[in-house]
């Protein structure tokens, strides 16, 4: 297929470069799934505003008008969005799918606007309206103490120590690391990302306990077990996907029953697939963009315990889960839209929407949390952890320096030295280059002499 040819996908054209890996075809069927339902909706949502206009009697509760009020908002414009906004990067399972993550982005990031502007006292209260339950202050639980593996102090049960930290976070860790993996989709950024949260809890123990975990929970539960494995199981799944044929029929058009469900199964599957080569080495816009994204993963990670610690939130709270099935969602699509803008800047001339709003999310979480508790932020980092971070960056800035500016110097300047004693050579070897010189001078001036001569005799 040759590069920039456009194929099908029902009512969403998508255009196939060089980078991808796959051959698609797709017959087209444009059946009901895939055409737009703009009248359809906005026909349903003016009945339900008329029924409420008209037939719902308005209860006497300001407060609960107020909330009906906001989520009615919100709906509306999720309505909106889903049918009128952009279409972003993906198309399977469908478009609107990927549309209405991105509306439930911009009504999150206008949340937190919100909280941000408002008094500490009065954002911790107003999370009340949300859920009573929250408003509270609660204890932090810490994972360190006791670190002994096997503890002969309890004959009872010298694993105790093992078993009180397998909790809900243990699967929460490989499931994240297996998605993480698919939304970056290369090991070693994985990795890095992995192993340097680790270095972060380490460092930030002091400001939140939760960060105070066993040397054996920091480096083979989680980095050795639970994110291993995540992301060898991610690295596997991606092999798959990359192998996996991608041959798109309409499902009427398919005979048998077997094929109808596989083809349902399989529109949960990317409709084509682009392998992400990263390339941090290459050159130095590629570099910043890589140092960029590890340091937002990071910021993302670490605003997850830091929100959670400032707003007074248990760990187990839905809102926290349900922030981290946000992030799921928009995490890949946002990360898909930095990758091309970066392998493809004269295509992809300004970053995507999602991974725009994705970033001011993770910003306006950090400004969050430096607002409602400077204090904790603001604890000192002991001198020894100091010193590793910036022994670590100054590390970095050299070896930036060193590849991007003075290696390039370096090799430009050997291959000038090597061009020019190559052209010095090439006139060293031709024959009679000394003499051969001279008799050309000579002999152009014996036939401009004659030329001349020539010249003065023709008047």
């Amino acid at each position: 297929m040759a590069k920039g040819e456009w194929k099908r996908s029902g009512t969403d054209d998508i255009q196939l470069t060089g980078r991808s890996e796959c051959e698609v075809f797709d017959d087209g069927t444009n059946t009901f799934f895939w055409r737009a339902h703009t009248v359809t909706v906005l026909f349903i949502l003016t009945c339900v505003l008329v029924y409420v206009t008209l037939l719902e009697e308005t209860p006497h509760d300001t407060a609960y008008n107020t909330k009906r009020g906001i989520v009615a908002s919100i709906l509306v414009f999720l309505c909106f969005g889903v049918t009128q906004a952009k279409d972003g990067p993906f198309t399977r399972p469908h478009p609107a799918y990927w549309r209405f993550w991105l509306c439930v982005s911009v009504v999150y990031e206008l949340f937190l606007i919100f909280i941000l502007f408002q008094t500490v006292h009065d954002g911790r209260q107003f999370m009340k309206y949300i859920d009573p339950k929250l408003g509270i202050p609660l204890p932090e639980r810490g994972y360190g103490g006791n670190c002994l593996i096997y503890d002969p102090g309890h004959p009872a049960d010298p694993f105790h120590n093992i078993w009180d930290k397998m909790d809900g976070f243990v699967p929460a860790h490989f499931l994240g690391w297996y998605i993480k993996t698919l939304v970056i989709r290369d090991w070693w950024m994985c990795m890095i990302i992995s192993v340097m949260f680790e270095f972060l809890e380490y460092s930030l123990e002091h400001q939140l306990p939760n960060f105070s975990e066993c040397w054996w929970d920091h480096w083979i539960m989680d980095v050795l077990v639970c994110n291993g494995l995540g992301i060898y199981c991610g690295m596997k799944t991606l092999g798959w996907l990359s192998m996996k044929p991608y041959q798109w029929q309409g499902l009427w058009n398919i005979p048998t029953y077997k094929g109808k469900i596989k083809r349902i199964a399989f529109q949960f599957t990317p409709y084509s697939w682009v392998k992400f080569e990263w390339r941090p080495a290459s050159n130095l816009r590629r570099w910043l963009a890589v140092l960029g994204i590890i340091f937002t993963f990071l910021l993302a990670e670490l605003n997850t315990f830091y929100l959670k610690f400032v707003l007074w939130m248990p760990p187990e709270h839905y809102l926290v889960l349900l922030r981290l099935i946000f992030f799921v969602n928009v995490g890949g699509v946002a990360m898909r839209e930095i990758y091309d803008f970066m392998d493809d800047p004269k295509f992809h001339k300004k970053l995507g929407q999602q991974a725009w709003i994705v970033a001011a999310i993770t910003v306006t979480e950090f400004l969050i949390v430096v607002k409602y508790d400077p204090n904790t932020i603001m604890l000192p980092i002991p001198f020894f952890i100091t010193q590793c971070w910036i022994l670590g960056i100054v590390l970095i800035l050299i070896w930036t320096l060193w590849r991007f500016f003075i290696r390039d110097i370096t090799l430009r300047y050997k291959e000038t030295r090597r061009r020019r004693q190559e052209g010095s050579s090439e006139r060293d070897r031709v024959p009679g280059h000394a003499d051969g010189s001279n008799l050309a001078t000579s002999g152009r001036s014996k036939l401009n002499g004659s030329m001349d001569t020539v010249r003065h005799r023709k008047p």
